[in-house]
């Protein structure tokens, strides 16, 4: 993805992906309604710890909690930077 940024120990760089803007019955949902996404993929994974091996890679696509991680705005894009344990599935 040609990130210029490494994260650190056992933490990851997730770039969010879009909020869902209609439902499944096709009705449209208004931008004030929407909530904040909590699936992303992972755009930067760091080397992990001494006695912990990362589970997740670059691509994979992940389900995160509402409130987990730091927001960082870098080339105009948003990300989250989270530890691993953030993550609570690979989906």
């Amino acid at each position: 993805m040609g990130l210029n940024i490494k994260p650190l120990s056992d933490r990851v760089v997730v770039e969010p992906l879009p909020a869902e803007t209609k439902t499944a019955s096709g009705l449209f949902i208004p931008d004030s309604a929407q909530e904040k996404p909590q699936k992303g993929k992972i755009a930067a994974v760091g080397n992990g710890k001494k006695d912990h091996e990362m589970t997740v890679k670059v691509g994979d696509t992940v389900l995160y909690g509402k409130y987990a991680g730091t927001e960082l705005k870098l080339d105009g894009k948003d990300y989250l930077i989270m530890r691993e344990d953030d993550i609570l599935a690979i989906v």
